[in-house]
C-alpha cells in the first residue's frame, strides 16, 4: 500500500516540476523579448542563440 502512495506522490511531483519549467521558460522568453536579448537553446546537441 505504501509503495503505490509513494509512486503517486513522485509522479505528481514530476508533473509539477515539468509545469514549473514550462512557466519559467515562458517568463524567460517574455523578458528576453522585452529587452531584445537572445534565448539560448540546445538544438542537435549544440547551443544556439535565438531571437524570441
Amino acid at each position: 500500500m505504501k509503495q503505490s502512495f509513494e509512486k503517486k506522490r513522485t509522479e505528481g511531483f514530476v508533473a509539477s516540476v515539468g509545469q514549473a519549467l514550462r512557466r519559467a521558460a515562458k517568463a524567460a522568453r517574455k523578458v528576453a523579448r522585452a529587452h531584445g536579448t537572445p534565448i539560448y537553446v540546445v538544438k542537435n546537441e549544440k547551443t544556439v542563440a535565438e531571437k524570441p
